[in-house]
């Protein structure tokens, strides 16, 4: 049986991300992945709870996911409301459905301050990125669970499938 990956759901196209919008993945690799039945798509944000559209979230002060998991950061909307709980809720979700489904990869959506598995914005709502991981990727890496960006999809393709 083939291993299972667990995918951001806005990346296979669902309209989950916070302005109701999709962020759809091109790559022959998850065309086939997909067709296989391996992609496992979690939105964080939607599991624990969250609306779509919703406020836009940034992890404050130029900080990381790391720093949320240990309770040093917050998640704030752009309107200054603390949401660190509910991130933190939907990052222990997709943990559980990437184990329940014995996943050793992900593929997540940079920037998000849930999925950003390379870069993240910086907490000051003005476009800006700093190199960082969200909530869900840092948990999942804690857990051995190996992350990968949306824009990185041919390192996992060559990872799993010897390419």
């Amino acid at each position: 049986m083939k291993e299972k990956i667990l995918i951001s759901s806005c990346l296979v196209g669902q309209p989950v991300r916070y302005n109701g919008t999709a962020k759809q993945a091109h790559h022959p690799a998850l065309t086939r992945w997909q067709n296989e039945g391996r992609l496992i798509p979690v939105c964080p944000e939607l599991a624990a709870g969250f609306s779509v559209p919703r406020p836009p979230s940034e992890i404050a002060d130029n900080l990381s996911g790391e720093e949320v998991l240990n309770g040093t950061a917050r998640i704030v909307t752009d309107t200054g409301q603390d949401v660190t709980s509910l991130f933190l809720s939907g990052a222990r979700i997709a943990l559980a459905l990437a184990q329940q489904h014995k996943c050793r990869y992900a593929i997540l959506t940079d920037n998000s301050p849930s999925c950003g598995s390379t870069t993240i914005y910086d907490g000051t709502f003005s476009g800006k990125t700093h190199p960082g991981t969200g909530a869900t990727a840092a948990l999942l890496r804690q857990y051995g669970v190996e992350v990968f960006s949306h824009t990185d999809i041919g390192s996992l393709q060559k990872r799993i499938d010897g390419f």
